[in-house]
C-alpha cells in the first residue's frame, strides 16, 4: 500500500513550531497568562487543523484503497475509531 504525501502539511507544522517557541519565550518574559492562553488556544486550534486535513486525506485515499478487501476495510476502519478515541 502507497501512503499519501503530506509535505504540504509541513508549513503549517513549522508555523506551529514558531508559535511554541513564541509562548517559551513570553513565558521566560512574564507575560500575562491571557496573552499567554491565547496563543496555547491558537496552536490548538491550528494543530486541529492539521489532524483534519490527514484525516481527509486518509480516509480518502487509504481506507478507500481498503475497500477492494473487506477484511482490510474493517482493519482501517478500527484503526481511525481507535486512534480518534484518544
Amino acid at each position: 500500500m502507497k501512503h499519501p504525501c503530506h509535505q504540504d502539511k509541513l508549513t503549517n507544522l513549522r508555523r506551529i513550531e514558531g508559535q511554541v517557541r513564541g509562548i517559551s519565550r513570553m513565558i521566560e518574559e512574564g507575560r500575562y497568562c491571557i496573552d499567554i492562553l491565547n496563543q496555547l488556544k491558537a496552536i490548538k486550534s491550528s494543530i486541529t487543523a492539521v489532524e483534519s486535513k490527514i484525516l481527509k486525506t486518509h480516509l480518502k485515499s487509504c481506507l478507500n484503497d481498503a475497500l477492494k478487501n473487506e477484511e482490510q476495510f474493517n482493519e482501517k476502519v478500527e484503526e481511525v475509531i481507535k486512534t480518534l478515541k484518544r
